[in-house]
């Protein structure tokens, strides 16, 4: 029973993996495929300059008409990570308290397997549940170059780790909210909030100076904050989000090992 857990989860959402998968590949080659029509726009740079607090809460952060600028405002800095939360948050706030509430942990706490290895397994679903979006996304962005995109791949790869690492750092607040409250609906209302703010928090950052200072709270600053598809996903910076993740995951088995599971 080293994975059964991690599987039946997995194979228990395979066709909301699937739909999501297929919804973002055709948004991103729709965002894709429109970037010709736009690259030599310079109305666009400066509808961003002049509206900047706008173009700030979008991740627009440089040219828009820049490669990495276009993905950065539709797809990266926004959409994607929002897709990818949702998986990450939604699981985390199910697979403990949601089955609680469903009646379904209680038959497994009472299987031959500790709860620490129960949440270990969880968590192994919640590192691989956004994998299938993040991939197709990014596949779907190297084949824009047939569209004039041009995008560093390591950079790429870059930031498709950090959206995925961002959603296991919420997925794992869901996971320890959902633990110590036995709760599905508060699990997903303060992960959500906390993540909320957090972007917020980090959109803001570049054109509110008291702001600024709080943006290195923010896992969102180093997923996607610091322009990662333009310089990379830095190792220190992907070193911050499996520290996060991992110290709440270590808080959410806590929490599992004392819930009392109906």
């Amino acid at each position: 029973m080293l994975t059964e857990l991690t599987r039946l989860d997995l194979r228990l959402r395979r066709r909301s993996l699937i739909g999501y998968s297929l919804g973002i590949a055709v948004y991103t080659f729709v965002i894709v495929a429109l970037y010709p029509a736009f690259k030599n726009d310079a109305g666009l740079d400066d509808f961003a300059q002049s509206n900047a607090t706008m173009a700030a809460l979008f991740g627009v952060g440089d040219s828009l008409t820049s490669s990495s600028g276009w993905l950065n405002a539709n797809l990266y800095a926004n959409f994607l990570p929002l897709v990818v939360l949702l998986l990450g948050i939604g699981y985390g706030a199910s697979c403990l308290a949601g089955q609680d509430e469903d009646g379904t942990l209680g038959v497994m706490v009472a299987m031959p397997i500790s709860r620490r290895r129960i949440a270990g397994q969880k968590f192994a679903a919640l590192g691989l549940i956004g994998i299938p979006v993040a991939i197709v996304a990014a596949l779907v962005v190297i084949l824009g170059r047939g569209f004039e995109l041009t995008v560093d791949l390591g950079n790429l790869a870059g930031v498709t780790l950090g959206v995925l690492l961002l959603g296991i750092c919420f997925g794992a607040l869901a996971m320890l909210v959902g633990g110590l409250s036995g709760s599905r609906g508060l699990a997903l209302g303060i992960s959500s909030a906390v993540a909320a703010a957090s972007y917020l928090i980090n959109s803001l950052a570049p054109i509110v100076d008291w702001i600024r200072p709080a943006r290195y709270a923010s896992p969102f600053y180093y997923a996607i904050g610091d322009n990662q598809l333009e310089n990379g996903l830095r190792l220190s910076y992907a070193a911050v989000l499996v520290a996060v993740a991992l110290a709440l995951f270590a808080a959410a088995v806590l929490a599992f090992e004392r819930l009392d599971v109906h």
